[in-house]
């Protein structure tokens, strides 16, 4: 098994095209009203599913799970940090040392997180 579609359920696909599209600097490969898809790289995508058209039904909602994107370096961390709060994003967390790396996380409008880090 290769799973290779990561799926969040969303309030409006159109205000998360509007954040991914920012975040990842391409646009959607697919986008319906209900639906959005972007390549995240090869054989991965990322779906977005309007939350109340989602089968079957869930009450599950963002935060519970990050979406983490590998950088080079310290200063690419902290520029992603920068970059989030010139767009207005929240900084959930300020670039940091921890234990896996430094990293630093935003959130996309429905609270999913998005972690950015270099390994340790």
């Amino acid at each position: 098994m290769h799973p290779d579609c990561l799926i969040l359920y969303v309030k409006s696909p159109a205000e998360s095209v509007l954040f991914y599209s920012r975040l990842l600097g391409r646009e959607p490969v697919e986008h319906h009203p209900n639906f959005a898809m972007f390549q995240l790289n090869e054989s991965t995508t990322l779906g977005l599913w309007a939350a109340h058209d989602a089968q079957p039904a869930s009450s599950v909602r963002g935060g519970g799970t990050e979406i983490c994107v590998t950088l080079a370096n310290d200063a690419a961390v902290e520029q992603a940090a920068s970059a989030w709060e010139a767009m207005g994003w929240p900084v959930l967390q300020a670039p940091t040392a921890m234990d896996f790396g430094y990293t630093a996380t935003t959130a996309d409008p429905d609270g999913h997180r998005i972690r950015v880090f270099r390994p340790a």
